[in-house]
């Protein structure tokens, strides 16, 4: 089955089940809250890119079949993705995340978000994540039969669980838009950032820079403004279709860096094909995220056309006089992608594996939550990974990602082929996995002879 079928399946599916929607309690402040201007809004659609890994062995070693090495597509769990990344280091020395509090920000609501939740704990023996959920602009009933609502549920899932998983001891507090027009997301990562609800925000969506009304990605802009001024970080996805974005109308792609990752005080996260053993999850390298087979997805980058190269990017890229995106990367490929519990499509027990640049963002914020609880709150850290990190010791503290493209091809609305022309990898940072992938525990704990300069302390 081809990857485009398999997800219309999988989503034809979804529409056809009779899903009971149980009580879903959230959050809700007693305050006012003030709507946002009036500007000309763009919806924004997320597909999560997936496969099915059905239900946990629990009787055997290995808890799902495409653990295994062996495996025609393969999966990563919590283990293996802190393994890889050198945030086991960090977990061993106490630190958790505890203190620190993961704002994420989604559209809609999942109706089993707290079950999945519990049950993607429960498999690999993870603690309670305190988990608050918050509408400030209202709750939209959930529609099972609304393919755009299901996908967003989806990404609740995957965000929520897997920024547990990298920080199990943080509070997440899951902010809701009530739906996925631009002007919406805004309005509530405005009331996050005014109520301080956290110290690191993860946005797992975007758009191409053009579709967003002028007007509104000022506002946007400030509003980061604001939360680096409070110390907050902020991480957006790069986006999954390469050097490309969906045409505003969705019938096709152009060439075009996606916001908010490209803003200047966001860090924007692309995509990378992890190879790390699926048991023990060493590390055994990594290339750019450009994927045809179980799914069809690319690392998001490029070049700003609103935003010029900032300081922190000089003597990185100089491609051009504009901001590039990404800043880092993450695991990103569905074949060895992450496992996430999903109740939506066929009801709370089952599995997938997700992948996409909106895998990383909430794993990157779950590792800035175990930066926050050591080191404080840190604000735009761009600074620090590129003048910090990556100018001091670039080999100790990142995997450089030098294999791959992000060339995107795919079909319009009408079947015909687009190929958008995208960036090569090279030596250094790349228009398609930015600086490459953190290793977490050096940036905690340089070996002897390192750079001892670099430090998260400095950004303060």
């Amino acid at each position: 089955m081809q990857p485009r079928s398999l997800i219309a399946t999988v989503l034809t599916m979804i529409a056809l089940l009779s899903v009971v929607v149980g009580a879903f309690f959230y959050h809700s402040q007693n305050t006012t809250h003030a709507a946002a201007p009036q500007y000309k809004s763009h919806g924004i659609t997320v597909k999560p890119l997936i496969t099915p890994a059905g239900k946990p062995n629990t009787n055997n070693k290995v808890q799902f079949n495409c653990q295994n090495n062996g495996a025609a597509v393969r999966c990563y769990g919590p283990y293996q993705m802190r393994q890889a990344y050198d945030i086991t280091r960090v977990l061993q020395s106490g630190d958790r995340g505890q203190g620190s509090t993961i704002v994420i920000i989604d559209a809609f609501q999942s109706p089993t978000i707290r079950q999945d939740l519990k049950l993607f704990n429960q498999v690999w023996g993870l603690n309670n994540a305190t988990l608050n959920i918050i509408a400030p602009d209202g709750l939209t009933p959930f529609n099972p039969n609304d393919p755009n609502q299901v996908g967003w549920s989806g990404e609740i899932s995957l965000d929520v669980e897997w920024a547990h998983a990298i920080a199990p001891s943080a509070t997440i507090d899951l902010v809701l838009a009530k739906d996925n027009q631009d002007a919406s997301l805004l309005s509530v990562t405005k009331y996050a950032v005014d109520k301080n609800l956290g110290d690191v925000i993860s946005q797992s969506f975007g758009e191409g820079e053009s579709c967003m009304d002028p007007g509104l990605m000022q506002l946007q802009h400030l509003v980061f403004q604001e939360a680096v001024n409070k110390g907050i970080t902020v991480f957006a996805s790069s986006g999954d279709q390469g050097a490309a974005q969906p045409t505003c109308d969705g019938t096709s792609f152009f060439l075009s860096a996606s916001t908010p990752a490209s803003d200047p005080l966001v860090t924007a996260v692309g995509g990378t094909y992890l190879n790390a053993d699926s048991t023990t999850g060493k590390y055994i390298g990594e290339s750019a995220w450009n994927e045809t087979d179980v799914a069809t997805g690319a690392s998001g980058g490029g070049f700003s056309t609103v935003y010029s190269r900032p300081s922190y990017q000089i003597g990185f890229q100089n491609n051009t006089a504009q901001r590039g995106v990404p800043d880092v990367a993450y695991n990103a490929s569905v074949n060895g992608g992450v496992l996430v519990a999903w109740g939506v499509p066929f009801g709370v027990g089952n599995f997938f594996i997700f992948g996409g640049t909106s895998a990383g963002s909430p794993q990157w914020a779950g590792m800035l939550a175990l930066v926050n609880t050591v080191f404080g709150r840190q604000g735009n850290i761009n600074p620090t990974l590129y003048q910090g990190f990556a100018k001091n010791d670039y080999a100790l503290f990142f995997h450089d990602i030098t294999v791959g493209t992000n060339t995107f091809t795919s079909t319009d609305s009408s079947g015909n082929p687009v190929t958008v022309n995208g960036y090569n990898t090279r030596r250094g940072w790349d228009a398609v996995t930015g600086l490459g992938t953190l290793i977490l525990g050096n940036t905690f704990f340089p070996p002897p002879g390192g750079s001892s300069d670099p430090s998260w302390v400095h950004n303060k």
